[in-house]
């Protein structure tokens, strides 16, 4: 499926505009060796076009007048904006012009033109935001980053079938294992969602079930998968960042205070760097919109172009990698059962 695949890119969404993002789009499709779609107002983006090479990539530019801003009501404005570049973005890969669609704007107004346009996967009643964060071990998958802000445990069960399904077939994690966010690790731990959650879990076959995991866990490395509601998580993932950002921040101020620390720093330069891009949310690329029929890559709004084109690569990897596919196998495969195993066939 990697011949000939385009990546639509939502260039009007984030908080840096449209230069911003098409730089970003650019270099990912150059990395990734795909075609790109730029979807906004023609004006902007052949204006941004213009100030970069663009040797070796087939452009497209789709037009699409209308913008919906970070602070509209996202179901609202997406009925109300027909041709708003992310209603167009979706069209694209919901005609097979696109094989992924790439948009760092309103993140809700994604999921909501998502839905509209290339509908749920059958079996899933709702779609999770899913990202990985980095980890001691590596990187941990965390699922739902604010999609669904009140799952009913069923939903959950969901989540966890997806998630272990987008580990495996995007982070390259053979069986990975899913732990359930709570206060505690004990099974009678966590508030009533959890509580009524978990038996479901240690029931489902096909997945890897560890049991509760804690906060602590999620940057230990514990579990490949953490699942947990759109609220806790979203919470959970912007307490991470600002941990991130403290912690660089921190050491950027210490290490600079004396001249016998300034020329120590020249030599740990490297050593910081390292731990920076990896407390960097722009090098995870962007979080996937799982559920949707459809390879959907939410960036976040304040990406600059190396985290856009880092989304790019992550579009490419889910569609190439057949993610909605394999879920949709998944969740088809009897509870019974264990998932599908190889690789996954996509449906007719």
């Amino acid at each position: 499926m990697g011949h000939g695949m385009r990546i639509a890119v939502d260039a009007m969404g984030g908080d840096h505009g449209p230069a911003t993002i098409v730089a970003g789009a650019l270099d990912g499709a150059r990395r990734a060796g795909v075609g790109l779609t730029l979807v906004g107002q023609t004006d902007m983006i052949q204006a941004a076009l213009a100030t970069h090479d663009q040797t070796g990539i087939d452009i497209e530019v789709l037009d699409a007048p209308d913008v919906i801003g970070m602070d509209q009501h996202p179901a609202q404005a997406v009925r109300r904006l027909p041709n708003a570049s992310i209603l167009v973005a979706c069209r694209a890969a919901s005609s097979g012009s696109a094989g992924a669609v790439v948009s760092a704007g309103n993140s809700g107004a994604a999921m909501a033109a998502a839905l509209l346009v290339l509908g749920r996967i059958p079996g899933i009643d709702r779609p999770a935001i899913a990202s990985f964060v980095p980890s001691e071990r590596g990187r941990t998958l965390l699922l739902d980053l604010g999609a669904v802000t009140d799952p009913r445990p069923a939903h959950l069960v969901q989540f966890a079938r997806m998630g272990s399904a987008y580990a495996e077939r995007v982070g390259g994690i053979a069986s990975p294992t899913v732990g359930l966010l709570s206060n505690g690790e004990e099974p009678t731990k966590g508030n009533q969602l959890v509580q009524e959650t978990f038996p479901l879990l240690a029931a489902l076959a096909g997945i890897d079930f560890y049991g509760n995991v804690e906060g602590t866990d999620i940057t230990q490395g514990v579990v490949d998968v953490v699942v947990t509601d759109g609220f806790t998580g979203n919470v959970a993932l912007k307490v991470a960042e600002g941990v991130g950002a403290l912690v660089v921040a921190a050491l950027r101020s210490e290490v600079t205070a004396t001249l016998p620390r300034k020329l120590a720093a020249l030599l740990l330069r490297p050593a910081f760097r390292a731990v920076g891009s990896k407390l960097d949310y722009s090098e995870t690329g962007g979080a996937a919109l799982l559920g949707v029929n459809g390879a959907v890559v939410i960036a976040h709004g304040r990406s600059d172009a190396k985290a856009i084109a880092n989304a790019v690569l992550v579009a490419h990897r889910a569609a190439s990698q057949e993610v909605v596919a394999h879920i949709g196998a998944a969740i088809a495969a009897p509870l019974g059962a264990a998932n599908p195993s190889g690789p996954a066939t996509p449906t007719p």
